[in-house]
């Protein structure tokens, strides 16, 4: 698992890097399926760290009501 800072630059490279591949080969050309599968693990990923640090420092996490 990539660090958050890692875990942006890796996000951005494949961005960069699936929209060259898909220009050249097309959209739905293997390797840009399969950038686009390993850009969304690496998304939801992302989304994962910032949702653990969000509930972690929001002041109502584990409360009852």
């Amino acid at each position: 698992m990539y660090n958050p800072n890692n875990l942006l630059e890796r996000i951005e490279y494949l961005r960069k890097k699936m929209t060259d591949v898909a220009l050249n080969k097309g959209f739905t050309s293997t390797e840009s399926i399969l950038i686009s599968q390993e850009l969304d693990r690496l998304l939801n990923q992302y989304h994962e760290f910032k949702k653990k640090k969000e509930d972690k420092f929001s002041p109502n996490t584990n409360r009852e009501k």
